[in-house]
């Protein structure tokens, strides 16, 4: 309506238009006088151009995946008070909304039957080991460098189907491992722990344990080598249990919605690894997690190095 009355104002003047349409001429000149200068609007108004802003920084610096949750959590942390009801309604207004997790798709078929995926082999050609499962479910870690959880998942390029393979300190969620290939042979998952091990660099004999499904690329004898090689002990989730290595589908999960649905299709291998590249570091350094106290993994394992220092000061 206000639109409709700029437009033909200068034919028709602006009151008599008012007259006609359900609108008093004082609105309209109210509506103009703070176009045309935003110090005039309601406090309201201002406060939710403001915060609208920040709103949309906050969207886009963190992969247009947050939801209403996460957005208020993160202006909080910046310091901007404002209601979650008010980033609510004005995410709603925008049109902003956060990902939304699909249907999880199973990548791991632990009956040797079966025929092998899509992607690549089948392992090291060799008869796999079998470690006990030292985890039964219990993913919790009580420092970093105690549980890793291991897997991968499938992406589709225009060219082939691609693997991604992450390793993940249970303690903070923090990937510590990872290694985008175009086969699932048991080099390729080999590479993401050598990854974690070099830049963890865990003591032997500290008691970490390494947890995965029954995959035969977990299951190689060059990988349980590689563990028992850095002191590492290996662990592997039940037959037929759907919530074995839960943490980990977890993580894959998130993965899979934040950044390959979302910003896919993709066309090459570089092109998945590009942007692995930038999810990690973005869900190590910056991602709002509920499970450890709505702050990222790195500040959880900082504040835990901290808290360590100090007792170990005070004692």
């Amino acid at each position: 309506m206000i639109a409709f009355i700029d437009a033909h104002r200068a034919v028709h003047g602006g009151e008599p238009i008012c007259r006609v349409l359900p609108i008093a001429p004082s609105t309209y000149h109210a509506h103009a006088a703070r176009t045309s200068d935003p110090a005039k609007a309601p406090a309201r108004s201002r406060s939710d151009a403001e915060v609208s802003l920040a709103i949309r920084r906050v969207w886009d610096a963190n992969f247009q995946v947050y939801g209403v949750r996460k957005v208020w959590r993160q202006l909080r942390q910046e310091g901007l008070d404002v209601a979650r009801c008010t980033v609510a309604r004005l995410m709603k207004q925008m049109g902003l909304k956060g990902a939304t997790r699909g249907k999880a798709v199973r990548t791991t078929i632990s009956d040797r039957a079966a025929s092998c995926p899509p992607c690549g082999g089948s392992g090291s050609g060799t008869e796999p080991r079998e470690p006990a499962d030292r985890v039964n479910r219990q993913f919790q870690a009580p420092r970093p460098n105690a549980l890793w959880v291991a897997d991968f998942t499938y992406v589709a390029t225009w060219q082939s189907f691609v693997c991604v393979a992450f390793v993940i300190d249970a303690f903070a969620r923090r990937i510590v491992g990872w290694r985008v290939s175009r086969t699932a042979h048991a080099g390729f998952v080999l590479d993401a722990l050598e990854q974690a091990l070099h830049d963890r660099r865990p003591a032997k004999g500290s008691g970490l344990i390494h947890h995965s499904d029954r995959g035969s690329q977990y299951l190689a004898i060059r990988y349980t080598d590689r563990l028992t090689e850095a002191g590492v002990e290996p662990s592997v989730g039940s037959v037929g249990d759907s919530y074995d290595n839960a943490l980990a589908e977890t993580i894959n999960g998130l993965y899979k919605t934040e950044v390959i649905r979302r910003r896919g299709p993709w066309r090459t291998l570089e092109a998945v690894e590009l942007a692995t590249l930038e999810w990690v570091d973005w869900f190590n350094h910056r991602r709002l997690l509920e499970p450890i106290g709505n702050i990222p993994p790195a500040e959880a394992e900082a504040r835990y190095d901290a808290q360590t220092e100090d007792v170990a000061m005070a004692a």
